[in-house]
């Protein structure tokens, strides 16, 4: 099998990244050398590579589905909102400014020669590279600048396949839909269709799907069915909703819950922090947004943030500030991470970020913080100061500690690291608790702080394993619902030579 399948998307979080990860995975078992490719992401989930880079976190786990390390090849651009205008523009793993809309039509040409060149180095390399489109490929308004969906597609002469979530409600019109809005150049490449998240007997579909083929002249090439036990690693910030569980908890080892709140920030980044939390038996992990779900909550985290001082803010305007300032008098614990970490401080001096100068963080800790170029980005391995057990994790920051007379708790590459107070956590650090020791030893001290006698932390849970079953989930599902024949067939020979355009099929249709 030699060759190249673009996967996009009705809509955002449809399902590609999903959809992505099981194809490259079940590839993978069966012996193809296979590689990932996003083009163009948007997201403030994104990791550190290898080569000392950022990409999106979802081309991280797709990486992983292919046993490979992540690389700032697989996601040579990456866009990281800051606001509802501006975002950091990251190419090749490195950021190299703020754009809008304007600034990014003038960088269009560059960023598609990066693009063309990353993929054609893969393509050379791996026997089949999986591409996910961004967003959806009817968002016609920026056809001019796509560097991810149908440009991408017409460039690299790939079929494309387009994936709609039936939980959202439409879908065979969002499928017949994205296809009429394209160009008829752009609709040659569109070459079927996935449905997601199926639910119930899908012979009540396959009228609908039949009349889709009779529209379109495209076949749905398979169902995937909801699948209730599959969560980790949602990348798009519309998985992260305000009062949401976070996972499915499995009951206690013990006879209590600990519960945690996690606080869905307006530009929140790695959200994917929590998961590790979720995995464990008998935590209750939930994503809030207004401040009586702060009290009765074991623990409170604080995640990271794309727009620090602005969400910092909203903390104040919400009231989850004066909730966090009551919680620490309490002694009930809170974790900060990352852009968390520096609003629990007492000053922020931000002049790369939002410019907005020296800021009275919420004082929870004895800190200063100081935005400076470049950015901070390493993967690092450490060791805990209260126990000595070894952990890892991943920074990705502007701010720096300045100034701090609490005590630390972690050590990083020989360095002291993060900050406590009290029953008040903070740390630069992503993905802390996806070392399992280290997070088992910590959630006995949450306990004791929150008074949980009858919390016990399993000693058998990996989060590596579980994220290594996900993917395995993933694979089994694309192996058993998909039409693996004239998928093969697609990447081997591109889309077919006489696919119609949609006007065509339609007015043979309506005679």
């Amino acid at each position: 099998m030699k060759g190249a399948l673009l996967i996009a998307g009705t809509t955002s979080d449809a399902g590609k990244s999903v959809v992505v990860a099981g194809l490259c995975r079940m590839l993978t078992r069966r012996g193809v050398r296979v590689a990932p490719f996003k083009a163009q992401n948007m997201s403030n989930n994104s990791v550190v590579t290898l080569d000392g880079g950022e990409i999106g976190r979802a081309q991280a786990l797709q990486a992983q589905a292919c046993g490979l390390a992540p690389s700032v090849r697989f996601n040579p651009v990456l866009l990281k909102p800051g606001s509802d205008r501006r975002s950091q523009l990251v190419v090749r793993g490195r950021a190299v400014g703020t754009v809008g809309a304007r600034d990014y039509f003038r960088h269009r040409q560059q960023l598609r020669e990066v693009v063309a060149a990353e993929l054609a180095s893969l393509r050379a390399e791996f026997d089949v590279v999986i591409c996910e489109g961004a967003g959806s490929p009817a968002e016609i308004n920026l056809r001019a600048t796509d560097l991810a969906n149908m440009g991408l597609a017409r460039a690299a002469r790939m079929p494309v396949l387009v994936v709609g979530d039936i939980d959202r409600g439409g879908v065979l019109a969002h499928l017949f839909g994205t296809v009429a809005v394209l160009d008829p150049e752009d609709q040659q490449l569109i070459s079927g269709f996935v449905i997601n998240k199926f639910r119930g007997d899908v012979e009540l579909l396959r009228p609908g799907l039949d009349r889709l083929t009779e529209l379109t002249g495209r076949p749905t090439l398979g169902v995937i069915p909801f699948a209730e036990d599959l969560w980790i690693d949602a990348e798009d910030s519309l998985s992260t909703v305000a009062d949401a569980p976070v996972g499915r908890p499995l009951p206690p080892v013990g006879t209590e819950w600990l519960t945690v709140a996690a606080i869905r920030l307006p530009r929140i980044s790695n959200s994917t922090d929590v998961e590790a939390l979720a995995c464990e038996p008998g935590v209750s992990v939930r994503w809030v947004s207004e401040p009586s779900r702060l009290f009765d909550a074991d623990l409170v985290v604080l995640p990271g943030s794309k727009a620090t001082v602005d969400d910092l803010a909203w903390l104040r305007r919400t009231g989850l500030a004066a909730a966090l300032t009551a919680r620490a008098a309490a002694g009930k614990p809170i974790l900060g991470i990352c852009g968390g970490y520096q609003m629990l401080g007492r000053r922020i001096s931000d002049t790369v970020e939002s410019d907005a100068g020296v800021v009275e963080g919420l004082g929870l800790l004895d800190l200063d913080i100081e935005f400076a170029d470049p950015k901070v980005l390493r993967r690092v391995s450490g060791r805990s100061l209260l126990e000595g057990i070894p952990l890892h994790g991943y920074e990705i920051h502007h701010g720096r500690v300045r100034r701090s007379t609490d005590n630390a708790w972690l050590e990083l590459a020989g360095a002291p690291e993060g900050s406590v107070s009290g029953a008040v956590w903070g740390t630069h650090l992503h993905g802390l608790l996806e070392s399992d020791e280290f997070r088992r030893m910590w959630l006995r001290r949450i306990a004791v702080a929150a008074g949980r006698s009858g919390f016990v932390v399993a000693d058998d849970v990996s989060v590596a394993a579980i994220r290594s079953d996900q993917l395995d989930l993933l694979a089994d599902l694309v192996e058993d619902h998909l039409d693996l024949p004239q998928l093969e067939r697609l990447i081997d020979e591109g889309a077919p030579v006489d696919l119609p355009t949609l006007t065509a099929v339609a007015a043979s249709a309506s005679r």
